[in-house]
């Protein structure tokens, strides 16, 4: 599980990147490698965007059924909501 979330982190930075060539620079990375609109390039689109859903998912975890939200330190050895101001 761990190398499939690298591998999504990787892509969401990658896709990142790109959008931000994209945005300032009209530049697209992804279709300058692999075809603007190839079928590989619509490939790591897609992976990207899947990469995207994945960090939703880790973004609305916090630690196996705590609801104390972000910056919860129940799963670092403290206890539910001390890491709270």
């Amino acid at each position: 599980m761990k190398i499939i979330r690298f591998i999504a982190m990787l892509l969401v930075v990658v896709g990142a990147l790109n959008w931000g060539l994209v945005g300032f620079f009209g530049f697209d990375l992804i279709a300058q490698i692999f075809g603007p609109m190839s079928m590989l390039s619509r490939l790591v689109y897609g992976l990207i965007g899947l990469s995207g859903l994945w960090g939703i998912t880790l973004l609305c975890k916090c630690c196996g059924g705590c609801k104390c939200g972000p910056g919860c330190n129940c799963n670092k050895g403290g206890s539910c909501g001390s890491n709270r101001d």
